[in-house]
């Protein structure tokens, strides 16, 4: 990747704020520098995988990848790689759509970060899972900004056990504060406590399997759009923004879908990123069509996201003959729709990834690393079609292997990089 000119960069990196609980030990105004931390940002020397790729290798049943595996974990040095996708940064431990999160991923070797895109009141681009996050995502509530949500705090109802009646609510959007607004939050763990009685409390809800030890005071850096390109190029890494689905009507207040999508584009042609390093996303065929048609250099990596939530709501195989009529090139769903579970009890490709393939069309898998703890037997939504098989935390990589080497995935997302990096790097996918 080329490196940014230093004119660019200081055009493209403005500031971001981080409030807190507490007093923000830093701030940022219009016009002054991103904080020490995200400036001091660069390109990893080498990739740190840490203890977990390890730790679910020992976890696997005895075979010839778990043997493939341990060899390869003797390797003293591995390298980024494009199939393995940052999903939302590294939201394992990291507050999501953050520069720490960022950060965290491309240190694992993340060749690909994804920013989910959203807008403010004042149509800016801002790096966020939903329009309607903030209070789950972010510190809002218990900032001066909780006056502008669309719905404020409502705290539980409980009886006298202490059972919750009625869980406790918020909902504040991005499109409620303007982008200076924005940028005086913090970002946390996405969570809340359903049983809080006051909006301190509605912060917490951390699930088990994850942790606030990286969501003090002096972190959770949210990001613009603009600012999460200018940091990926200072980390090598290429980009994957996905246009969320607005949850106000559009157009708002004068902002079209069209120009919502565009924008997205615009700002890495601003930026001068070349279209190769670039695979737009979007859950809405229109999005994805309007970039292949009118933006044919961005189009051509653009990924339709499959938002299917059962095998039953999958395209069909005509529909996906259809999707690579209209020019779209890469799908991109949820892992269960890619995986099946044959006679023998072994993982295998599911009919829609045969489809998929005969159709022409590029896959990409999401995400890992998001279920908790599959010994326990309740693996969830991303594992449903393949539960059965799912015993061990090791079974991960029997699932990322059947994704590589028969459905033919040319990347998978994951919540904790380092798992698909060190995959990558034993079977040579860069």
């Amino acid at each position: 990747m080329r490196s940014v000119p230093v004119t660019l960069a200081i055009a493209l990196i403005v500031t971001v704020a981080a409030a807190s609980f507490a007093p923000a030990a830093w701030c940022r105004e219009e016009g002054t520098p991103l904080p020490p931390k995200v400036l001091a940002a660069e390109r990893p020397a080498t990739v740190q995988l840490g203890p977990r790729p390890f730790f679910l290798v020992d976890d696997m049943r005895e075979g010839p990848l778990k043997e493939t595996l341990q060899r390869c974990a003797r390797r003293q040095a591995f390298t980024p790689s494009a199939f393995s996708i940052g999903h939302r940064g590294a939201p394992l431990q990291f507050p999501e759509h953050t520069a720490e999160s960022y950060i965290a991923a491309a240190r694992m070797g993340a060749g690909i970060v994804e920013c989910d895109v959203t807008f403010t009141k004042d149509h800016e681009l801002v790096c966020r899972h939903a329009q309607n996050d903030l209070h789950t995502t972010t510190d809002i509530l218990v900032t001066p900004l909780a006056a502008k949500c669309t719905k404020p705090f409502t705290p539980a109802v409980l009886d006298a056990t202490g059972k919750v009646l009625t869980p406790a609510s918020a909902e504040c959007r991005t499109s409620d504060i303007t982008l200076a607004e924005f940028r005086t939050l913090r970002g946390k763990m996405d969570a809340s406590d359903p049983a809080a009685r006051t909006p301190e409390a509605f912060l917490g809800g951390t699930a088990r399997w994850r942790t606030d030890l990286y969501s003090g005071p002096t972190s959770g850096t949210l990001l613009t759009h603009r600012e999460s390109i200018a940091l990926f190029r200072r980390l090598g890494v290429k980009m994957t923004p996905e246009l969320k689905r607005p949850s106000v009507a559009m157009p708002f207040e004068g902002f079209t879908q069209q120009a919502y999508a565009q924008k997205l584009i615009d700002e890495y042609k601003a930026a001068g990123v070349p279209p190769a390093d670039v695979w737009p996303q979007s859950f809405d065929l229109r999005d994805v069509l309007q970039w292949v048609q009118t933006e044919p250099a961005f189009g051509r990596q653009a990924v339709f996201l499959d938002g299917a939530t059962s095998v039953a709501a999958l395209p069909s195989p005509a529909e996906l003959a259809r999707y690579r009529a209209e020019g779209v090139r890469i799908v991109a769903p949820p892992v269960f729709a890619l995986l099946s579970v044959d006679a023998s009890g072994r993982i295998v490709p599911s009919d829609y990834a045969r489809s998929a393939k005969a159709a022409g069309l590029d896959l990409i898998a999401w995400s890992l690393e998001r279920s908790g703890i599959l010994a326990d037997g309740r693996n969830g939504f991303f594992f449903q079609t393949v539960d059965p098989a799912i015993r061990a935390e090791g079974d991960v990589y029997t699932v990322i292997d059947v994704l590589a080497r028969e459905v033919g995935v040319i990347g998978i997302f994951s919540d904790w990089p380092a798992t698909t990096t060190f995959y990558a790097n034993c079977m040579g996918l860069r």
